[in-house]
Formats: C-alpha cells, structure tokens, sequence
C-alpha cells in the first residue's frame, strides 16, 4: 500500500479561480495535492494544503471575509484512524493481512456554512452516477445548508469538460447547453453566482 486518497485534477478550482479573477474580483483558491502544477492569472492568491486538518484551518481563516465560497472539490469522506501501527510513519511488511480502520473526517462545508454571516453565498458541488445525481444533489443543497449545488456526473472526474445542473432550493436554477469545457463552464457558472448577489461590490 503506497497510497489512499480522493483523486482530484484540481482543474475545476483553477478555472473557477481563473474565471473569478478575470471578473476582477479578489481571489484565494485553496488547492490541496493535484496531478498538474497550478497555472494561475496574476491576482489568484494560492493557499495549498494536504490535509483535511490543513484544509479546515484555511477555511477557518479565509472564509468569514469571502463574499462567495466554492467548493469545487471536496476532501477525502473517510481517513485512516491512528493507531501504534502508524505511529512510525510507514507500515512494515508482514507474512499476514492488516486491518485498516477508517474514521469518518468533519464535513467542512456544512461546518463553514453553519456559521456563515449574512449577505455570503456559498456554493457546493455533487459528483455523483448519473442515476443518483438529481436526488443526491438535492440532499446535499440541505444537508450542506449552502445556496446552490452544482450536479455533475461521475464522468467530470479528472476529465477536461463538464455536463452540469445548477440547484437551489426552488429546483434546478440553470444547467449547461450540453458538455462544456471547464474553463467556459467557470465563466458560465460564475455568472450564475454574480447575478444571484445582493449588490456588485467588491467580491472575493
């Protein structure tokens, strides 16, 4: 075993972040480990992180002064449960099987939003079988208590374009004029968001 994790491209969070500050709004993407070096516009702050922990903390410090939050990609559901085994760092070879315990990590945006100030919209993401993707994209919108969930299938993972659903708690609010790139998808959902704030002020 050398690895176990949540694969992401991160390119959903860079376009999103390239978009936004093509808008001229003042941008922090939060990016965790991804297959590609970021290639960002001038006026994109970086924060990167490895952890859930790390990832936690970041929101923690940024998100009380955002006007909009996306959470493009989320942290691993699970992670392994500290033990003696993993005290050293590294697991040992040995003639016979090992038990692996996972332990459930905090849901980060239902966090964030439960203590979100008025006047922020936040904004989730729902990467699920095309079978299950209405209904589950519709539990999360309460579940997270955010203002909209973007339904994407299972198909958007690591790939460069992006079929999508925008819901809000009326129903499905927009969706995309078929399969786009993700860039165009970005400037296309940023839009969404911009028309959907209380004024046009400076944003974040």
């Amino acid at each position: 075993m050398r690895f176990i994790g949540n694969r992401s491209s991160g390119r959903m969070g860079m376009a999103l972040a390239g978009a936004a500050a093509a808008k001229g709004w003042p941008v922090t993407l939060l990016l965790g480990p991804v297959g590609t070096a970021p290639d960002l516009p001038t006026g994109v702050a970086l924060e990167r992180f490895r952890t859930c922990e790390d990832l936690r903390g970041l929101l923690r410090r940024f998100a009380p002064e955002a006007d909009v939050l996306v959470m493009a990609a989320a942290v691993a559901d699970y992670r392994p449960k500290p033990n003696a085994a993993m005290s050293g760092g590294k697991f040992r070879r040995t003639d016979g099987p090992i038990t692996l315990e996972l332990e459930s990590t905090p849901d980060l945006l239902a966090e964030t939003s439960a203590s979100r100030r008025p006047g922020q919209l936040f904004v989730g993401f729902a990467l699920e079988p095309r079978a299950d993707l209405m209904e589950s994209a519709t539990r999360k919108l309460a579940r997270k208590g955010v203002d909209l969930v973007v339904a994407n299938p299972l198909e958007t993972m690591d790939a460069p374009t992006v079929e999508a659903w925008v819901l809000a708690a009326s129903g499905v609010v927009a969706e995309t004029p078929g399969v786009m790139d993700k860039r165009d998808f970005a400037a296309w959902l940023l839009d969404l968001i911009a028309a959907r704030l209380p004024d046009a002020g400076a944003r974040r």
